[in-house]
This record gives C-alpha cells, structure tokens and sequence, in this order.
C-alpha cells in the first residue's frame, strides 16, 4: 500500500478522481497539503532510525492537527472515544462533574488552570489561575486531548487523582493528590461598600439559578439603599453562555450583547430585550484571568456597551460550541463548530477582554495566595483590584 494510501485509508476518507488517476487535484488546496503529508510520510518511512508504525504517527498526526485549531478541539482514537463515551456515561448516571474543582483548559500544549472551585480539593491544596499541570495520573497532558485530560479529573467519590504542577521557582513539577468528592458551590456572595451605597456581587457560577438571584438582588437595590453596583467576575469560569447573556441583558438596555457563528453554524446574533433589563445604576465590573465563557459575555457587553468600567487583568479567551463527530474504525472529532463573538463581532477565544483599568495582584496578595500550609496566611492579602475599583465605583455620579 502506497503512502498516500494508507494516509487516506486511515483518516477513514475516499480517494478522489483525480488521485486515482495518479495525481493530486492541483485546484484543491486540501489535496495539495496530502501531497506533502505523503512527502512526509515517505521521508519517515524511508529514513526515520527504526521502521515506524504508520498508525501511530498518523494518530500523533490527528492528535496535533485538531490541537493546532484551538484548545477545545481534538482528535479520539478508537480507544480514547471509547473510554470517552464510557466516562460520559458515568458521570451522567452519577453527577459527578468536577470531582476536584478544576476548571481547566490547553495553553502551550498542556492543561492549564483556569480557574478553581472556592473550598474544594483544588483549592485546599493550592492550586491557582494559570497553573500548569504537566501529568495526570502520570499520563502527560501534553499528549491527551483536553476532553480526556477533563474526563481523568472526574471519577467516583472517594478515589485520587495525581496531578504534576509546575510551580514558579521549581526545578521539578510539584505532586499533589486530590481526592474525587462532591464539590459544593458557594453562594452567591453579596456585600455593603460605602456605606450602603455600593451594592457588591460575586456569583462564583452562571447557572440559570444564580443569574435570578443576581436579578432579585439588583430589583431590591432602593430597598436597601443601593445606588451602584460592584459585580465580581474573577474566576467566574463555570455556567451556561445564555446565562451570560441574560445577565448582561440586565444592565444593557440595547444594542448586541454577542453573537454565535461558525462555517456552516447558523448565526445567532443575541440582542438585548428592553423587558429584561433590570438596573441603570452606574456599574464596574471586576475581570481576571479566571473570567471565562459565559462571564467573558459579560464583561464583553458591558464594554462594548459602554455601560461601566472594567477593573483587573484581562479575561481568558474562552467560548465555542463543539460537535462529537464519529469516524470510521471507531475514532472521533470534537470539533469547534462555532465560537461567541462579543458585541465587536471578534471571537472572544482569540479576543480576551481587556480592562479598561489594568490592575495586577499586588505582592501582598501573591503571598497570602502562595501561603498553603499557615492556618492563617502569614501576608494578609490586600485586593488592589477590588479596591480600585471601588475607588472607580464612588467616582461615577448615581
């Protein structure tokens, strides 16, 4: 079997006219890149120090191809989709979702930390926004695609899982041992600033549920004396994109909030609805690099509004819709179809959002953060974020 053969063969494809003729189509792009995969091929077989299996490189091959799209997409080997489709399976039948508290997602090559779960495994044993994890359960993350590296950090109640982190000022990647368990989420957490002038909100989620409560709380703010407000999005990674829009809905009065597009994904534009707007009150918005999907359509509404200030470090650059697409021999893809754009029409995966007033972590707050073994943290932390934009907030007239 010729090279360009067996490529076809194994990507489970047919050979067109003009490659059965014994050539390349020379006015299809596609068919022009086999040739040099088959160039490659050729070269490996030929001269690579022991005969390679074919198979496996082109895995590796498939591995990296979907890879080099974005960090949601990838490529399953029949073995992979395999265990893929039977963790699903559990982890439906169980709700077993985030058995550490880890939301994370690929940067340079590995899983990396987007954001943590308040009080779960994770972040009892310090782990942090941005860690990199170089192995699971001794498996490098730089060789599975993210939907498994998700899958190995869920499992049954009670067991292990091993992660290798590579921390700042170590030669050697750190270990650390979660243990599986049901992961409670915080509740949302309100505050009084300036008296009772500022009304502070951190939602921790977007889900459905807690989007009504920010809702109800906004509805009450002349009741209790509010005139501003303060919402916390940092390390706000988990939730539904359609509860980021509802909630961005409730303080943006018109205009697009986002949109959804792909190829051949049907545009969705999402636009605000005047009865679903809630409050006018003069708003900031704290973002970090733990902001992520449904609450980076947040931040993005409210900038591309200009509707209140946006206080912190820029957001994570994540939001796209993947479909499951079986292959023959038993593989799959899990394919980016569409991704949210903010109201700009850029993609907010390759457009983080941008503050418009950047505040770094101060050294203070680094420390205490850094601080894992001290019952109380030897650093007491200082939120420069939080308090500039408090400082922004009491600027802007009620």
């Amino acid at each position: 079997m010729s090279v360009t053969l067996a490529l076809v063969v194994l990507l489970g494809g047919s050979l067109p006219p003009s490659v059965r003729a014994g050539g390349f189509a020379t006015t299809d792009g596609a068919y022009k890149q086999m040739g040099v995969y088959e160039e490659v091929l050729r070269k490996i077989q030929n001269f690579y120090v022991v005969q390679p299996s074919l198979p496996a490189v082109t895995d590796g091959a498939l591995h990296g191809l979907l890879e080099s799209l974005d960090s949601d997409s990838s490529y399953l080997t029949a073995g992979e989709y395999k265990a893929y489709k039977a963790a699903v399976a559990t982890a439906a039948t169980a709700g077993n979702a985030e058995q550490v508290g880890l939301h994370v997602s690929k940067r340079y090559g590995y899983a990396t930390v987007v954001s943590v779960m308040p009080g779960s495994q994770a972040d009892k044993q310090g782990l942090q926004d941005g860690d990199v994890i170089e192995a699971v359960d001794g498996k490098s993350t730089h060789d599975l695609p993210l939907a498994m590296i998700r899958l190995l950090l869920e499992g049954k109640a009670g067991t292990s899982v091993s992660l290798d982190v590579i921390v700042p000022g170590k030669d050697d990647p750190v270990n650390k041992k979660l243990q599986r368990g049901a992961v409670p989420v915080p509740a949302l957490a309100t505050q009084q600033y300036d008296g009772t002038t500022i009304l502070y909100l951190k939602p921790v989620v977007l889900t459905k549920e807690r989007v009504t409560e920010i809702e109800a709380q906004l509805r009450g703010m002349g009741r209790q004396g509010n005139k501003k407000v303060l919402l916390d999005l940092r390390d706000v990674s988990s939730g539904d994109e359609l509860q980021g829009v509802r909630l961005a809905n409730a303080f943006v009065q018109s205009g697009t909030i986002a949109s959804l597009s792909g190829q051949k994904f049907p545009t969705e534009t999402y636009t605000a609805e005047a009865d679903k707007f809630v409050t006018s009150a003069p708003l900031v918005v704290l973002t970090n690099r733990g902001t992520a999907g449904a609450a980076e359509i947040v931040a993005a509404a409210i900038l591309g509004a200009k509707r209140g200030d946006l206080v912190g470090d820029r957001t994570f650059g994540e939001g796209t819709v993947q479909h499951t697409m079986d292959m023959p021999g038993g593989a799959a893809l899990l394919l980016t179809v569409a991704k949210y754009n903010g109201p700009d029409g850029k993609p907010i995966q390759e457009n983080p959002v941008k503050p418009t007033v950047q505040v770094n972590l101060s050294i203070d707050q680094f420390l205490a953060e850094q601080d894992e073994t001290a019952a109380q943290p030897s650093h007491p932390a200082v939120d420069d974020q939080l308090n500039k934009a408090l400082d922004v907030l009491k600027a802007k007239q009620s």
